[in-house]
């Protein structure tokens, strides 16, 4: 074999061997988004107690903007293109933003485990919204995954409605989260192209915080007669599920797909639902978590290609 000739022949080693560390890479990072993601619903059940949903959110976005802000100085990256900017402003609203306020009040009327397993239902309305805006089709599969989850969503709403019209309404709000989640990813996706992980995470953070400003008398009231575990667990919330998770979870949906990424959290349920128990003593009833295996199952069905 020439010298040429083995040159060749070793390049596609080379790229085959970075595209696996390429990959572990990411798989590494959407386990580390997924673990302190579980962690978020176990926090905020927590800190609501004393924070109401907007001042909760207020004061994670705060926490995570100070973070991602002072790590994204030291890169001296530049601003993005307006067109970027108002897809990050767009994903900021919608994720950083409604959701967070969403879910803070649905978890002050039902467990952490079931908010889970109802906000996860959001590849669904992802691949429908892509479906939609992205003209990417409705292929059986979508239709029938969305059928066996929408099956299972009503489970859990009638597992729920036992515990009155509280959790109920707490079960619509975690789907309006859910709304948001997919929403916020589809405007994430195409400015991932050009913007990198931390300095997306960042102004979408920033942009969450800004629509939330209204709520600053409120957070500035609250935290004042919170007790010190109400304040932890917001720094908590804004340092680990934010700053850190939400960069992590851009990390690895830059290098893998959002099909690939979606099934990722599948696991957020099962350890939220782990950890409510451990460190709530909470479980959800046995008829919702049926309907939350029955949200998943319809997940994995409708992201099957």
């Amino acid at each position: 074999m020439t010298q040429t000739e083995s040159r060749v022949t070793a390049i596609p080693v080379e790229l085959d061997s970075a595209t696996r560390r390429s990959e572990r890479l990411a798989l590494g990072a959407a386990l580390v988004t997924v673990t302190l993601w579980a962690s978020a619903f176990i926090g905020i059940r927590s800190a609501g107690e004393e924070l109401s949903p907007g001042a909760l959110s207020l004061g994670r976005l705060l926490v995570g903007s100070l973070l991602l802000g002072a790590f994204a100085a030291r890169r001296g990256e530049a601003l993005p293109a307006r067109r970027d900017l108002v897809r990050i402003g767009v994903c900021g609203l919608l994720w950083f933003g409604i959701y967070n306020v969403t879910l803070n009040a649905a978890e002050q009327r039902v467990d952490a485990g079931t908010a889970a397993m109802l906000v996860n239902i959001g590849p669904v309305f992802i691949a429908v919204l892509a479906g939609v805006l992205l003209r990417e089709g409705f292929p059986r599969g979508l239709l029938a995954g969305c059928a066996v989850a929408v099956a299972g969503v009503g489970l859990i709403g009638f597992g729920t409605s036992s515990q009155g019209l509280s959790a109920g309404w707490g079960a619509a709000l975690c789907i309006v989260a859910a709304l948001a989640y997919a929403g916020g990813v589809v405007a994430q996706k195409p400015a991932l192209a050009k913007v990198s992980a931390l300095q997306l995470t960042w102004l979408a953070c920033m942009a969450g915080a800004v629509a939330c400003l209204p709520f600053a008398p409120q957070l500035f009231r609250e935290l004042g007669e919170a007790a010190p575990s109400t304040v932890t667990w917001t720094v908590y919330l804004g340092a680990f599920p934010t700053a850190i998770a939400f960069t992590t979870w851009a990390y690895a949906l830059a290098r893998t797909s959002a099909g690939r990424m979606g099934s990722t959290t599948y696991l957020i349920p099962p350890i939220a639902i782990v950890m409510g128990w451990a460190v709530l003593g909470e479980t959800p009833a046995t008829i919702a978590i049926l309907g939350g295996a029955l949200c998943l199952g319809g997940v994995a069905l409708a992201r099957r290609r």
